[in-house]
């Protein structure tokens, strides 16, 4: 008997051995489930083959459940449960051999998100040229302009010149002419009064006196002569000097519109460039409507699938990673949708229409009215006046004007916003770029905000300028660039005035047709 309880010991011991290794293979088989379902579901929302592989993936979870359920009922039935063990470790090669399809699918993938990230990083850099080559050849436009006016107020100069010189000269020449006639008299009444003298010769006691006048009268008419002839003498050489004088200024006039003429061919070569540089500009445009914005499109609708469906299976870690990405997102949608905003700025009709600003602001105030009940904002608009402008465009400069002030505002203060206007002279104020001849509806809109050091008044209408960061204030840094250009298009200047924490504000200054 006792090498019959030694066998079965022995056996009961291969069986517990045997049953020990069965546990470990199905926690082993457990976190290959576990494992294939987090692949299944990073892959869910690849393409559609791996859509198909995924429902594999799943099927087989289900029958592998369903296998571990059979395979504990029937744990004593020790054959059956090592062939349904052979079964399933070649089903878990398979699914290796899936899963490392599948992590190569991913790293392909990778590869392709980062050739589009390069590429849209290549497309930003050409963008911020192109805006640079635009600025330049805008800021030669505008000298070459100023250039042109400035030849031609000389040019005017000169004709009034030549104009008064024209006018001296006939004077001059009617005075020759009288001067001449009045020598004609005297000489007549010089021979009038020798023809007296002879006959008075004859009568020389009785007209001795009358003779003695007659001589004085004729050496006075004599000094007169004299005088007119030296008067005339003056004249000749004065209209001599004014003939060379109007000679030089044709001379000056005829250089003048030789330098007229090679600045208007400049200016038309510049003209040239500037469609060339908007013809790139429309084409980027073009570029910027379709292709970056249709792989940021799908970014986005990815992220906010894995958000939605897939919120319960994320990390905590995971979750904070897509929201960023979705939030980086949305911040590269901002910023194409605001570089075509900027770049339809000199595209648009400019077609001026006579409008009340009043008008205009009360659009904004609706399109805003979230954010100032928000921001408890109160926005006075006073001695508003009519002003002819692009009424599309100026819309777009109170939003952004009156946005920014909001966006700017103090946290514990409510904001409040002052917009008027008034028409002025040029002469009243004291800005070298305006005319003084010229009339100007000038815009203030100020705020009660943090406002800004007064260093950065230019810096902030230049594009991509921020004074803050992404994570403090959001946006572009296109906004008051887009106001500055819409002002230009307007033939106008603004300017920003500012300290810290005292508020902002800007002044615009619009000529009055």
């Amino acid at each position: 008997m006792h090498p019959m309880i030694t066998r079965t010991k022995l056996e009961e011991d291969e069986l517990i051995n045997m049953r020990k290794e069965l546990i470990l293979e199905k926690e082993e088989k457990g976190r290959l489930v576990v494992e294939l379902s987090i692949a299944n579901k990073e892959l869910a929302f690849q393409k559609e083959e791996k859509g198909k592989r995924a429902a594999e993936l799943g099927i087989a979870n289900i029958e592998l459940a369903f296998q571990d359920d059979e395979k504990g009922k029937r744990a004593a039935e020790l054959g059956i449960a090592n062939k349904e063990l052979a079964f399933q470790d070649g089903e878990k090669g398979k699914r290796a051999a899936e899963l490392g399809i599948a992590n190569k699918e991913l790293v392909f993938q990778d590869e392709e998100k980062e050739k589009r990230a390069a590429e849209l990083g290549i497309a930003n850099i050409e963008l911020a040229f192109q805006v640079e080559e635009k600025e330049k050849r805008a800021a030669e436009l505008i000298i070459a302009n100023k250039e042109l006016v400035f030849q031609n107020e000389e040019k005017e100069k000169r004709a009034a010149e030549l104009i008064i010189a024209n006018k001296e000269l006939a004077f001059q020449n009617e005075e020759k002419e009288k001067r001449a006639a009045e020598l004609g008299v005297a000489n007549k009444e010089l021979v009038f009064q020798n023809q007296e003298k002879e006959k008075r010769a004859e009568e020389k006691e009785k007209r001795a006196a009358e003779l003695i006048i007659a001589n004085k009268e004729l050496a006075f008419q004599n000094e007169e002569k004299e005088k007119r002839a030296a008067e005339l003498i003056i004249a000749n050489k004065e209209l001599a000097f004014q003939n060379e004088e109007k000679e030089k200024r044709a001379a000056e006039l005829v250089i003048a519109n030789k330098e007229l003429a090679f600045q208007n061919e400049e200016k038309e070569k510049r003209a040239a460039e500037l469609v060339i540089a908007n013809k790139e500009l429309l084409a980027f445009t073009y570029i910027s409507s379709h292709d970056l914005q249709e792989p940021l499109r799908k970014i986005q609708t990815f992220v906010t699938i894995i958000l939605e469906n897939e919120n319960e299976n994320l990390s905590e870690k995971g979750k904070y990673n897509f929201q960023r990405m979705q939030l980086a997102a949305g911040r590269m949608q901002q910023l194409i949708d605001d570089l075509l905003a900027f770049s339809r700025i000199n595209t648009t009709d400019h077609k001026f229409e006579k409008t009340e600003l009043g008008i205009i602001i009360e659009e904004v105030k609706t399109e805003l009215k979230d954010t100032i009940q928000e921001k408890h904002a109160v926005i006075e608009a006073i001695e508003l006046c009519a002003a002819n402008i692009i009424v599309f465009q100026f819309r777009q400069l109170m939003y952004n004007l009156i946005s920014n002030a909001l966006k700017f505002s103090k946290p514990d203060i409510a904001s409040h916003i002052i917009i008027k206007s008034s028409i002025v002279k040029g002469n009243k104020l004291s800005n070298d770029n305006l005319s003084p001849d010229k009339n100007y509806c000038h815009i203030s809109v100020k705020d009660n905000g943090i406002g800004f050091e007064p260093q950065f008044s230019e810096r902030i209408f230049e594009v991509f300028q921020k004074l803050h960061g992404k994570d403090v204030y959001a946006g572009t840094g296109i906004g008051l660039a887009i106001v500055k250009k819409i002002v230009e298009n307007h033939n106008g200047i603004i300017t920003a005035t500012s300290e810290l924490d005292k508020g902002a504000t800007f002044d615009i200054y619009i000529p009055v047709y």
